[in-house]
């Protein structure tokens, strides 16, 4: 099978029809990766013209769900950007419990947004079981959302590479999970603290339905998306955060550029957002 090469009319068919569906942007370079994703699944439906399959995924909800998880590759492990997270864990974790605590509230809730295949939320139930000396006394809400199906039942397997887990301290190695040569699998004690729901992030009605969270973890997720889409999406979290509540991006994104909603707090670790 020769490699498919889509017209630069066919090209701009797909790429505005993900960003429709999914709020995520394929620009010219990418177009290669693209043909590759739509080459794939032509033939693993028997089809051989890219219009025909275009009017497949328009037509059948489950084909457009294998089609957005294949051009969806997760990229994730372990303690990714162990900086930022420490800063969570010593400086901002401790702060939220303790005004939590002078109002008589023990309830915890966190959202993993583009969770991929489970790791930054299973590395948030490690940081809460570790740094909440009284964790049994609170209730703890994670919750992990993607748009790519596979990956969310890789979370819920919760079965990882030795890849996945070259960051993890050795000591939380030993404690959190079991290990052979070729896996890790996560404890059940850790395991049963996160929870994983589809989500797509441009889906209005269900984003507006996301409230009462105290942080919101969006990693590496909004340099997918076009600036549009990804200050809609900003909005959709700043609903969701309860007052005082904190949002976490890549070290690569910058909320600056796309809300002037959050505050800029200043820790010893660096640099986080709170909504007022």
């Amino acid at each position: 099978m020769k490699p498919l090469v889509l017209s630069q009319r066919q090209f701009k068919l797909f790429q505005s029809f993900i960003n429709r569906k999914t709020g995520i942007f394929f620009d010219e370079k990418k177009k290669y990766f693209l043909e590759s994703r739509i080459s794939s699944r032509l033939e693993e439906c028997g089809l051989e013209d890219p219009e025909e399959y275009f009017y497949l995924i328009n037509q059948d909800p489950e084909e457009l769900s294998a089609f957005v998880s294949s051009i969806t590759i997760p990229e994730t492990y372990f303690f990714r950007d162990y900086p930022q997270l420490k800063m969570f864990a010593e400086e901002i974790l401790p702060s939220v419990c303790e005004e939590k605590r002078k109002k008589g509230v023990k309830s915890l809730r966190v959202w993993s947004a583009g969770c991929s295949t489970g790791e930054e939320p299973y590395t948030i139930a490690i940081i809460l079981l570790e740094m909440l000396e009284d964790f049994n006394s609170w209730t703890v809400d994670i919750l992990g959302t993607d748009i790519n199906i596979k990956s969310l039942r890789k979370c819920k397997e919760a079965v990882y590479s030795p890849r996945s887990v070259k960051d993890v301290p050795f000591e939380y190695k030993r404690k959190y999970f079991i290990s052979s040569d070729t896996r890790y699998v996560l404890k059940p004690e850790v395991k049963m603290l996160v929870r994983f729901d589809y989500l797509n992030l441009n889906d209005r009605i269900k984003m507006q339905s996301m409230r009462g969270f105290d942080f919101i973890f969006c990693r590496n997720v909004l340099i997918y998306f076009d600036t549009e889409t990804s200050k809609k999406v900003i909005s959709y979290f700043y609903d969701a955060l309860n007052k005082g509540g904190y949002i976490f991006l890549g070290s690569s994104e910058s909320i600056s550029r796309l809300s002037s909603a959050f505050k800029l707090v200043r820790f010893k670790g660096g640099l986080a957002y709170m909504k007022e």
